[in-house]
């Protein structure tokens, strides 16, 4: 362990950016979306700061706020922690280019509102992954679920209310149920503190440490849309495209997911779980999520709301493959957190560069799309290819990892349910490739080729040829398949 002011500084630059944007205002907006670039950047830089360190083998924490015996309010950065915040807070860079251009093309009103709810919600987001304990992720976690709020119903229109109504009510009530598992696993254990393969095994009776894992996943598992707790996530599409961007790739189901992987490898550990015979249970849920949200995703004319579901359908595979408890299928789940965040901003931003150009929201509207929007839709072609899990796309490595680990665990059942979310997968998203390219286009045959602006289009290009280059070189600058190596070793004792 080495004390260092590094995690409480990533922690701070998006609360400093939320500050700036409130004092700048729409009266100086260069000004307000400057300080947004800014805290971007300054924020991924001290995240990235850390990561040599990471990588060294040290475990950087930073102790906020004393509460009591074994209680602390302490941010801890750990190889698993390490990946969500360098996929949060890059990703962060990125949307931040991409809003500006959305908002600015759309002339979306309440802008100033908007970029200081998503720096707080980026701030909730790099708290719950450098929290060090329970205590201080259910801070952060709550932090992350109340600045989403008026992004979901940043239209005002009354469906986006309800959306947003609806939103609180699931995370808000998901979030009681993690206070109550919270609660009585201090009480068991008089510790809150993460480690490395679990620490309340032995702690209580088997029934009572059952009872709080499911009250840990439910809570936990409704911000990762785990079905039936996911309807608020399809609701919540009809926020701008930035905002369903970051409940997808970048912050709040990338939090639930995170979360629950926490519970699983770092909380319970792989040996308790595989003796209260709770992996099986967890598999088996997910695994439905999988097939369903899929077999939804299959309806949806809607892009996004077929997008959306999408979403659960890949959470679901992470949580099932961190639930195989194999080496793995662990290192899978651990490598597919950060590359379908890659891919799945990819795919939400290619949406809203067709909405800012063409007004398009429907499937069946995207006929020939492709020939006006080469790039839009190539970009789209990569993120559904890696979704597939087709080379080279990076989507294919966790995948494989993936499938490794389900063998590895002698589950010929689980490796089928990846399998068969590959082939869904390919269901339906070949067909709007299909549409886009080589359909004649309904309206305005032979249109010539008319992009999205560059503040749209560039940020989306960069992140599918961030896809492609993770696959060929998935330990580069973000160390992923590094950190995610680490995080196996201690995990399961350094095998």
């Amino acid at each position: 362990m080495t004390h260092s002011p590094l995690p409480l500084i990533a922690v701070l630059f998006p609360l400093l950016g939320a500050v700036l944007v409130l004092a700048t205002g729409a009266r100086r907006a260069n000004l307000r979306e400057l300080c947004t670039m800014l805290a971007s950047a300054g924020q991924f830089a001290a995240v990235l700061s850390m990561l040599p360190r990471v990588i060294r083998g040290q475990t950087l924490t930073c102790t906020m706020l004393p509460l009591g015996p074994g209680l602390a309010l302490e941010l801890r950065v750990d190889p698993f922690g390490m990946i969500f915040a360098l996929l949060s807070s890059f990703l962060w860079i990125v949307v931040s280019v991409y809003s500006i251009g959305y908002m600015r093309s759309l002339q979306e009103h309440a802008q100033t509102r908007f970029y200081f709810c998503f720096a707080m919600a980026l701030a909730g987001a790099s708290g719950v992954a450098l929290s060090g304990n329970l205590i201080t992720l259910y801070m952060f976690y709550e932090i992350l679920t109340v600045a989403t709020f008026p992004l979901v119903a940043h239209k005002e229109t009354p469906e986006a209310i309800r959306a947003a109504r609806k939103y609180l009510v699931y995370l808000l009530g998901g979030a009681v149920v993690v206070l109550f598992a919270i609660a009585a696993t201090y009480c068991l254990t008089g510790s809150l503190d993460f480690v490395a393969g679990g620490f309340v095994g032995g702690s209580g009776s088997a029934d009572l440490l059952r009872v709080i894992f499911a009250a840990f996943i439910i809570g936990f598992g409704t911000k990762a849309a785990i079905m039936p707790l996911h309807e608020w996530l399809p609701s919540a599409m009809v926020a701008p495209t930035p905002v369903s961007a970051l409940l997808h790739a970048v912050a709040v189901v990338k939090a639930g997911v995170f979360c629950c992987l926490r519970v699983i490898l770092y909380v319970y550990g792989p040996g308790t779980l595989a003796d209260l015979a709770l992996w099986t249970t967890l598999a088996g849920v997910v695994s439905c999520t999988v097939i369903v949200a899929n077999l939804f995703a299959l309806t949806q004319d809607n892009l996004k709301r077929r997008l959306a579901f999408s979403t659960i359908n890949n959470l679901a595979v992470i949580i099932l493959g961190a639930s195989l408890l194999t080496h793995e299928s662990v290192r899978g789940a651990l490598l597919h957190l950060p590359f379908h965040g890659f891919m799945k901003i990819t795919l939400f931003m290619c949406a809203g560069s067709i909405f800012v150009v063409a007004k398009k929201e429907l499937v069946s509207e995207l006929d020939g799309i492709g020939r006006r929007m080469p790039v839009t839709m190539a970009a789209f072609t990569v993120g559904a290819a890696g979704l597939v899990g087709i080379p080279p796309v990076c989507g294919f490595l966790s995948k494989w990892y993936l499938c490794l680990g389900a063998l590895e665990a002698g589950e010929i059942l689980f490796l089928s349910v990846f399998l068969a979310s590959a082939l869904l997968d390919a269901a339906y998203f070949f067909p709007i490739v299909f549409s886009a390219f080589f359909k004649p286009e309904q309206e305005n045959p032979g249109a010539g080729v008319k992009e999205a602006p560059v503040a749209v289009a560039a940020p989306l290009a960069v992140t599918a040829l961030l896809c492609l280059s993770l696959f060929m070189y998935p330990d580069g600058m973000f160390r992923f398949y590094t950190l995610g190596d680490l995080a196996v070793k201690s995990l399961f004792g350094g095998r």
